[in-house]
């Protein structure tokens, strides 16, 4: 392999890429060769080096610590992560806040007021004035015209806006417009989804049962119907061992994408088992999956009875998601399966709590293992059995104050049936494209990083180093900043309502009135500058 160096611009899609200890990553990529530790402190704000081996991701304009390593680029110019961190922050910064229009409106009437009171001025003094008050009239309408220049109330809000996304953007919180880091501050209630954002989204298979009634000819069945056995009749049936039963389970999940069924297909890898062909093959949404094996039907997922299984129920109370394989509808097994939490996770939530913000769980796991995580977290909201479409249907209702938790799936009916007490601010935090149209139906929608396009492009604030002690500091932010903007709309008023009359009784000359102007806009900008000494962590 030949290597070259070659301007940053010249790179394409596709080119490995050798980068040295002490060297900047040029473009993002993923790693083919090597290992290393790297800087990742300018894109998720962590101060601590990420262990980077084979197969993970690497991000540009990040800085190569250690090792030495080859990497693949996946993604150069103007699709980087840098440069849309750069394009969301410069779209954020120039956006408005619902807070400024309300500062644009009052501007729009200021306007034509002041000159009304300019013209009074004038002619006031030049009626009522001393007998040379044509000058006079006239200093003092341009004093009054000066004064009241609305520069200050202008920038009361776009400089907070603009240090506030700066600041989140350091912290690794992508603020993709000004409405949503408005808004956060108002944030009663927050939805958290549960795969991949609570949990790490790496579920590991923990159990697997073979039921007492799991005999079963099964292979035996399988086999041609020209052949012969020597065996006697009543025996022809079988105990599965674990590892059939995981074999059987993950050769159907393989060809699903849902992370329990990646868990299962990873076991099952682990243990050098060979998969069997499968025909047929179907997903059902929320359920499970299903196909045929030597023309047996299997489906491996939900609980096909509407009573659960008591080793099921065990698992479930120790916060597992318990997976259900079936042959020709006959159960035959358990597979047990955990996700561990991340360790940001329960610090978050009690944070967030003691904050006075409502904290929500959201999962398609059934009601007895989501209870268990939640527990686990001190969430004592849940919202169980959530089918992916329905998830925005429960944002939509939580914010018109529905109470209505435990399992979506048996209280559909009564899901509407009462009056909406009051309505509540909702923020949804998710990663999937299934949660996507929550993250688009809340008030703020906060995507994980770590997430799916899809996600990030619904959301309205983005984490970028997947921490979720970051929700609290992008609420924290929003706060801060609209503490800072309303103090300098007060300012803003405070200085024309008081310097105005001052103006108009001929107390203040157009110079002075032209420095009083200067001081209050250096005075609102300096005031948001105060901002970046926020402490948001």
């Amino acid at each position: 392999m030949i290597e070259l160096k070659l301007p940053i611009d010249q790179i394409k899609v596709g080119d490995l890429i050798r980068v040295r200890p002490g060297e900047k990553i040029p473009v993002d990529g993923v790693i083919t060769e090597g290992e290393s530790a790297i800087d990742e402190s300018m894109v998720t704000g962590e101060s601590m080096p990420a262990s980077k081996h084979k197969g993970d991701a690497v991000i540009g304009a990040t800085m190569n610590k250690s090792g030495s390593f080859v990497y693949k680029a996946t993604k150069v110019g103007k699709d980087t992560m840098l440069s849309q961190i750069i394009k969301l922050v410069e779209e954020a910064q120039g956006s408005k806040a619902p807070i400024q229009r309300l500062a644009d409106i009052i501007s729009s009437y200021f306007v034509p007021i002041v000159i009304m009171l300019a013209i009074l001025t004038f002619v006031g003094w030049y009626v009522f004035g001393p007998s040379d008050g044509l000058v006079f009239a006239m200093l003092n309408a341009i004093a009054v015209l000066i004064i009241a220049c609305p520069c200050a109330m202008g920038l009361a809000t776009p400089t907070a806006i603009m240090v506030g996304t700066g600041i989140g953007a350091q912290h690794g919180i992508l603020i993709k417009d000004a409405e949503s880091l408005e808004t956060a501050h108002k944030v009663n209630t927050i939805i958290f989804d549960k795969t991949g954002t609570l949990t790490k989204g790496q579920p590991e298979v923990t159990d697997i049962m073979v039921m007492g009634d799991g005999l079963i000819s099964y292979l035996e069945k399988s086999k041609p119907s020209n052949q012969t056995t020597k065996q006697p009749s009543n025996k022809l049936t079988k105990q599965l061992t674990n590892s059939e039963l995981l074999q059987i389970a993950a050769s159907v999940e393989r060809y699903s994408e849902h992370p329990l069924g990646e868990a299962i297909v990873k076991t099952a890898k682990e243990k050098k088992l060979t998969l069997s062909r499968v025909s047929g093959f179907k997903s059902i949404t929320g359920r499970g999956v299903e196909g045929k094996i030597k023309g047996n039907q299997i489906y491996v997922g939900r609980s096909l009875s509407p009573e659960l299984h008591p080793r099921g129920v065990v698992l479930n109370k120790d916060g597992k998601t318990v997976v259900y394989v079936y042959i020709n509808k006959k159960l035959i097994g358990i597979i047990g399966i955990a996700d561990t939490i991340k360790e940001s996770a329960k610090e978050a939530i009690t944070t967030l709590n003691k904050m006075g913000i409502e904290t929500v769980m959201i999962t398609g796991d059934n009601l007895a293992t989501a209870n268990a995580i939640g527990k686990k977290l001190g969430i004592k909201k849940v919202l169980a059995e959530v089918m992916p479409q329905d998830k925005e249907r429960a944002v939509k209702n939580l914010q018109l104050g529905y109470g209505l938790f435990g399992s979506l799936e048996k209280n559909k009916q009564n899901f509407q049936a009462t009056k909406p007490p009051s309505n509540h601010v909702v923020a949804f935090v998710g990663d999937g494209i299934n949660d996507a149209p929550a993250l688009a139906a809340a008030n703020v929608g906060i995507a994980m990083g770590s997430g799916t396009d899809v996600a990030i492009e619904a959301a309205g604030i983005t984490l970028v180093n997947k921490n979720l002690l970051s929700v609290v500091s992008a609420i924290k932010l929003s706060k801060k900043t609209m503490k800072t903007i309303k103090l300098n709309l007060f300012w803003a008023f405070a200085y024309n309502v008081v310097l105005i009359p001052v103006a108009m009784m001929g107390l203040i000359s157009p110079i002075l009135a032209s420095g009083a102007m200067a001081m209050s806009s250096v005075s609102v900008v300096t005031n948001s500058l105060f901002l970046k000494k926020a402490k948001i962590n």
